[in-house]
């Protein structure tokens, strides 16, 4: 894994020289460790289909059916969604919104044109369409473009991104090779930034993936690992991270790898927010806190008033 340390201290090197040589995005000094000091992410596992509640949030955050103006990009899928409007009529179908359109290129000149952003400095969302995350690195990287999507987020905007779109919002491209997604760590290893130094994968269930970060995050603590299962996602506001779906989020964390803190069994209880294990899952509508990288836990119930409760109804 020695070599994993030099290709990130590469990678931070060479991201520092490109952001200072004539790059168009504006780097600042942030109060939040993790998330967006402005706006608001929704990073989805893939296959969203029709689940409600992510795609009501997305509708919310984005200002609503009759006031979001909503950019569909699909340069994951390739330029044959140049002129496909599926995704659009998607996105539609399932919000209600009836201002989306279709935003995509695959020229750099483009990307740095403004007449091409033009249309992301009136938008309140951005949602970024699923195929291979290399390709939007390829396509809006240290661009223009993808400062007008950092000036959507300090409006106040939305970005969401699903599969691929959704690995693309970490600072580490997670299977951003272009020979496939089998390789972890590829020809492509810097995303968009939107959740600053992270890793995101996604279909960890369905495809046996939630392993694959581990190792990562064991040799970059400063790091945070987010894997998602499909029809699921994590809503990030500043550094609290919230569970939407019908699956399971996992939380990779060095303490949590090197076993030095959180313990399953705590004094003879389960706490069914911590893992002996590398990682730890969490469901919908749980929290957690991704400056002080602890799950933000509910007051618990109480138990006498429980009992009093259901004592109550079986009489």
């Amino acid at each position: 894994m020695k070599k994993l340390s030099i290709l990130l201290l590469t990678v931070t090197v060479l991201t520092n020289a490109a952001l200072s040589q004539r790059s168009p995005i504006t780097v600042k000094k942030s109060d939040t460790r993790h998330g967006p000091e402005k706006g608001s992410l929704i990073i989805i596992g893939g296959n969203v289909g029709s689940q409600r509640d992510i795609w009501d949030k997305f509708t919310e955050l984005a200002g609503g059916k009759d006031k979001a103006v909503v950019l569909v990009v699909t340069a994951a899928v390739g330029d044959s969604a140049a002129f496909d409007q599926k995704d659009v009529d998607q996105v539609k179908k399932q919000t209600g919104i009836k201002n989306v359109t279709l935003l995509h290129t695959s020229d750099l000149k483009e990307a740095n044109s403004e007449k091409f952003i033009a249309p992301i400095q009136k938008a309140t969302a951005v949602y970024f369409e699923g195929g291979r995350q290399w390709r939007i690195a390829d396509s809006y990287l240290n661009t223009l473009t993808h400062q007008a999507f950092k000036d959507l987020l300090d409006r106040g905007g939305v970005i969401a991104g699903s599969s691929a779109g959704a690995s693309i919002l970490g600072s580490f491209l997670w299977r951003g090779d272009t020979k496939g997604a089998q390789i972890l760590i590829g020809d492509h290893t810097q995303g968009l930034g939107f959740l600053k130094n992270s890793a995101i994968d996604q279909h960890i269930l369905v495809r046996n993936r939630q392993f694959a970060l581990v190792d990562f995050i064991r040799k970059a603590p400063e790091f945070i690992g987010i894997g998602l299962n499909e029809a699921t996602a994590v809503l990030v506001k500043r550094d609290t991270l919230q569970v939407l779906g019908k699956s399971y989020a996992a939380i990779y964390d060095y303490n949590t790898i090197v076993n030095s803190e959180s313990k399953h069994v705590v004094n003879g209880r389960e706490d069914f927010t911590a893992s002996d294990g590398p990682f730890f899952f969490l469901g919908a509508g749980q929290k957690y806190d991704l400056a002080k990288r602890v799950v933000i836990k509910e007051p618990r119930k109480d138990r006498n008033s429980v009992t009093t409760a259901k004592a109550d109804d079986d009489n």
